[in-house]
């Protein structure tokens, strides 16, 4: 049963939809309103009708979202909330459902009586996905009848009818893509259940229902977390060792902005701190983060001292010591949310970080007061990493150096370039000195740099700041790099825009970039938010005849350029080399297959899911072995090529 009404509530009439026209454009700049035309964009159709539904929820008037993916990728979404209005529009004419679908910005969100906050990232609402559809049906339950309208490429193709009884209230919105604006039109069933679970955990008490019909047999699965933030934090610690057994959690709502905070530590070294804005992940963080750490390392700073916790010691605890082994999530909701950044993921709202700053403070200190065992387990996690940090203070002070060549962490190791624009210079990070001597002379010297990593670097997800910093092949990378890491971190220190992981095609080359990749997430994100960092694709084979060859990336390309060759001469003659490893090239062949601009391929690394992301990195590089164990089970099935 759907939620009653909240009370004095303003009746969810025609009257609700404010009216911004304008929809022709969408389908000739579909990526200006769902980002891409790819898989993210198909996605994100999907997104915006579930967001109708939870703002449903949020107003008080849903608890049930289910969504379906048919057989032929067509996507159905129901709730039981009011149902779209069906009476006719005061001023536009129109039913109230065909105008929510067919003008842009038309919709209840922008009347503040009709929902207080509402979710989704560009709000561009449910008439973006109906110009962005091959079809899409809308069914409406209100008001005792069951009301249905057809729409083709965004077009009505059947006006509003009623088709029968409806004992409640709701909406059903069944759409596909259409394959004339979308390259791909496969939905992930991953991605779809990680967003919908996401959803659950973020309105604790709406019950989400996924089902996929694409299997022999649906697939179903159900979210439902009446605990919200708090069963969201045990969900994303479920695989460590919690220093408190129940996360601490509190919420308040200050000048019409509700913040919502659970958090607990765990015995490992880094800190995972999850941000949402109604329901937003904002990945690049935002007043509503620096709020939020602000107050934290105050509350813990101010607990220390009050305990005497560093009486021999002469400093204080730093953001990082008072974050380390900190899971966290922190949800507020605002009516008018502002974003910025690279990818409109990061909260402008100057306002909201004195709201979370305070809120923060005042509940956390409370807390802590009357818990003081769970206290006294957080004051000495915070002062041990206060103390490691302190040990490594020497190699730290190397890593803030702004110069890769000042000092003698890169002993000749790095073979910088001589650009000294950022913009336009790459830093290559190369497995092995064989490779490394390979692209420093194939390499182009004016803006392509290449340091050479000697064997495996530190598992940083197993290891606390002292030793990370110990590493010397990891002090290099920072020391190259010249941002710093952590709270030191400032991008427009970077010295290259481009930092290219460039490993062998092998089991090992995949370790060693796993390795580099986690080291990258854990230490210094903001060069992938920015799009800085990079993986190369050297190939696997090179198929030669006489005079004629080709790269082959994958075994179907060396399969079909070997068939090329054959067809011009017959089957001999035809020579085939395996590179085993990046030095098996000549620097002229590293430099036309990898490091040329013109010819290479460079896969850029982004981060679409934080909370994914660090969850796998948990799973696989960290110290429980059942998930990395349970991940390989699940994922063997779809190993082609166990060492390439």
């Amino acid at each position: 049963m759907a939620k009653a009404p909240t009370t004095g509530a303003k009746e969810y009439g025609a009257q609700s939809i404010t009216v911004l026209k304008g929809l022709e454009a969408v389908r000739k700049r579909p990526g200006m309103y769902i980002g891409s035309t790819g898989e993210n964009g198909l996605h994100h159709l999907v997104y915006e009708v579930v967001d109708n539904s939870i703002d449903e929820a949020l107003a008080g008037h849903c608890d049930r979202i289910e969504v379906f993916i048919h057989r032929d990728n067509s996507i159905t979404v129901t709730d039981n909330g009011r149902g779209i209005p069906v009476d006719i529009h005061p001023t536009e004419g129109l039913p109230g459902v065909e105008l929510a679908l067919t003008v842009l910005h038309a919709g209840g969100k922008f009347d503040k009586d009709s929902y207080k906050v509402s979710g989704g990232l560009h709000g561009v609402g449910v008439s973006v996905v109906n110009a962005l559809s091959e079809q899409l049906t809308v069914t409406v339950d209100r008001a005792g009848a069951r009301h249905q309208m057809s729409f083709v490429r965004g077009h009505t193709t059947q006006k509003l009818s009623v088709i029968g009884m409806a004992p409640a209230t709701g909406t059903t919105i069944h759409f596909k893509p259409d394959p004339q604006i979308f390259s791909v039109l496969e939905f992930s069933w991953h991605t779809l259940s990680e967003r919908l679970r996401q959803l659950a955990f973020l309105n604790g008490g709406i019950r989400i229902i996924i089902t996929d019909e694409r299997g022999e047999t649906p697939k179903v699965e159900e979210f439902f977390y009446e605990g919200g933030l708090v069963e969201f934090v045990q969900y994303l610690n479920r695989t460590k060792k919690p220093l408190h057994p129940k996360p601490v959690h509190f919420s308040a709502t200050r000048d019409d902005v509700d913040v919502d905070v659970a958090l607990q530590y765990e015995d490992g070294y880094n800190e995972n701190t999850f941000t949402f804005v109604n329901n937003i992940s904002t990945h690049e963080g935002g007043t509503h983060l620096t709020g939020f750490r602000a107050a934290l390392t105050r509350t813990i700073n101010d607990v220390v001292k009050k305990n005497n916790a560093l009486k021999k010691d002469n400093f204080t605890l730093s953001g990082d010591d008072a974050r380390e082994g900190l899971t966290c999530v922190l949800h507020v909701k605002v009516r008018e949310p502002q974003f910025e950044g690279q990818t409109k993921t990061k909260l402008g709202n100057g306002e909201v970080e004195g709201i979370v700053r305070a809120v923060v403070s005042e509940h956390l200190s409370t807390f802590l007061d009357e818990n003081p065992g769970v206290a006294r387990a957080i004051i000495e996690k915070a002062v041990s990493a206060a103390r490691a940090r302190e040990a490594a203070r020497k190699a730290r002070e190397l890593v803030r150096k702004k110069s890769g060549l000042e000092n003698a962490v890169l002993p000749g190791k790095l073979a910088d370039c001589s650009s000294d624009d950022p913009a336009l210079n790459e830093l290559y990070l190369v497995e092995g000195d064989s490779a490394g001597g390979s692209a420093k002379q194939g390499r182009n010297r004016s803006f392509q740099a290449i340091l050479p990593l000697r064997g495996k670097i530190l598992n940083v997800e197993r290891a606390r700041i002292d030793r990370i910093l110990g590493n010397e092949e990891i002090r290099a990378i920072i020391t190259a790099i010249g941002t710093g890491i952590r709270d030191d971190f400032k991008i427009t220190e970077a010295r290259y825009h481009k930092v290219i992981i460039m490993t062998d095609a092998d089991v090992d080359g995949a370790h060693i970039r796993t390795l580099l990749l986690t080291f990258f997430f854990r230490q210094m994100p903001e060069l992938i938010e920015s799009g800085y960092i990079y993986i190369a694709q050297p190939p696997l084979y090179r198929v030669a005849k006489g005079k004629e060859e080709y790269y082959a990336y994958d075994e179907d390309e060396r399969k079909e350029f070997t068939a090329r060759l054959e067809e011009k001469g017959g089957r001999g003659n035809v020579s085939l080399q395996r590179y085993k490893g990046l030095g098996e090239m000549n620097p002229d062949q590293l430099w036309k297959t990898t490091m040329d601009p013109e010819t290479r391929t460079i896969l850029r690394v982004t981060l679409d899911d934080a909370v994914e992301a660090s969850k796998l990195f948990d799973e696989l590089m960290g110290d429980n072995v059942e998930p990395r164990r349970l991940f390989i089970e699940a994922n063997a099935k779809y190993v082609s090529v166990l060492d390439v």
